[in-house]
């Protein structure tokens, strides 16, 4: 909450000029958050709600230091465990237990919000007359048709009570407060967690249009386009847009985001004595990502180079093997590195920034053009692992998987290369 960040310099007068503060965490660093929150704000909070993924409740789990945090939050804070990356019925509850705090507030209070990764997940209020299990399956079938997180949260805020800028309407008029650690490439505030504090650029037009874009319309529940119809005939209630005057009372600040990650990537590469190299953005399919950094690092030329690249690739899944985006971008790097570079000095790392790579527990993988031996001699194929979507078995047995565990935060998936040395 120091300067530094568009916005911040409004921080200290909005909490300054507050009768009271509620406080509504919510993501993979939602713990952390709502400790420091807790701290700067002192006697003022009236009631604050801290949402954390499901097993961080389990001290053993976590390290030393966040372990205090949430024994900390336990004090003060109600820490509530949400289902991610799927929602579930937790995940709604936690919305519920939210919103019924929230309507406490009054006008001359403040409500912080603090966002992280993961909260569209854990933060689940499906609109009125849809049930929680439907809005799980179209996610889930968005998810395996390769929606990129703008697709998915698309869907999601127009099937949502408090996605959209909806939050912002169960505050009883209070000040909002958003405090975003972003995990989506360019920090739209209407995508990261969905918008619970922002105005909404998409249409439930938009919505539809994705859905059939990625094949999911003709299979999503009768309850689901039965919602969106009535909604494209303005029959429902729409999100929050930018001309709304609700958003006059709110002010969204970005105090983390991919960026940041990887500049603190190249400093600590430059203090090594590397040549920090940055690359474009990571986006589209993980294969083809995969692939092209593959290329770029065969074209660098400079010694002790260090390439680092951000971003979030998708995976259209075609099979039932298991592995995450990390791991497959790693795979297909893997593959056109043992074509095009072999016996080039070339190391690289792909991973979630949250430790976390699709349903597995690791957080990503390494490559290197010696990779598809190193399966070859353990008996598994690189070809046939990226076409079954198996990148983490095939790196189980190859090695080369990046078990991290929980990190406690999100800012999207992460590269970074060693080049020539």
């Amino acid at each position: 909450m120091d300067g530094g960040c568009p916005g911040a310099e409004q921080v200290p007068d909005l909490i300054a000029g507050a009768s009271r503060v509620f406080m509504l965490a919510v993501g993979k660093a939602a713990a952390g958050m709502a400790h420091e929150i807790e701290r700067r704000i002192g006697d003022k909070l009236a009631d604050a709600i801290a949402v954390i993924p499901r097993g961080a409740t389990s001290e053993r789990a976590l390290d030393a230091e966040k372990a205090l945090i949430l024994k900390k939050l336990k004090k003060k804070v109600r820490v509530l465990a949400s289902g991610h990356p799927v929602p579930d019925e937790s995940s709604e509850a936690a919305a519920h237990a939210a919103c019924e705090m929230l309507h406490g507030a009054a006008a001359d209070d403040l409500v912080i919000v603090a966002l992280s990764g993961g909260a569209s997940a854990m933060f689940t209020r499906p609109a009125e007359g849809i049930a929680l299990a439907d809005k799980i399956a179209v996610n889930q079938a968005l998810l395996k048709a390769g929606a990129s997180i703008r697709e998915l949260n698309v869907v999601r805020k127009h099937l949502s009570a408090v996605k959209g800028g909806r939050l912002i309407r169960h505050c009883g008029g209070a000040r909002v407060l958003g405090l975003i650690i972003s995990d989506v490439p360019g920090n739209d505030l209407a995508t990261i967690g969905s918008g619970l504090t922002a105005g909404d650029w998409s249409s439930v037009g938009d919505a539809v249009a994705v859905m059939k874009r990625r094949n999911v319309w003709g299979r999503a529940p009768e309850s689901i386009r039965g919602y969106l119809e009535r909604a494209l005939a303005r029959e429902t209630d729409a999100t929050v847009k930018s001309s709304d005057p609700i958003l006059e009372r709110v002010t969204n600040v970005i105090i983390g985001d991919g960026d940041v990650a990887l500049e603190g990537a190249e400093r600590a590469a430059a203090a090594l004595g590397y040549h920090p190299d940055r690359w474009k953005e990571l986006r589209g399919e993980a294969n083809d990502v995969g692939r092209a950094i593959a290329k770029h690092l065969c074209e660098v030329t400079h010694e002790r180079a260090c390439v680092v690249a951000g971003g979030e690739p998708v995976v259209t899944v075609r099979a039932a093997g298991r592995g995450g985006r990390a791991q497959q971008c790693a795979l297909a790097a893997a593959i056109e590195l043992s074509e095009i570079g072999p016996g080039r000095r070339i190391t690289a790392l792909f991973a979630g920034t949250d430790g976390i790579d699709g349903p597995t527990d690791a957080a990503g993988a390494f490559a290197s053009p010696g990779t598809v031996a190193n399966g070859d001699r353990a008996g598994v194929s690189a070809g046939t692992a990226l076409i079954r979507n198996d990148s983490y078995n095939f790196f189980k047995a190859a090695g080369g998987l990046f078990v991290t565990g929980p990190t406690g935060t999100n800012v999207s998936d992460i590269f970074v290369a060693l080049v020539n040395y």
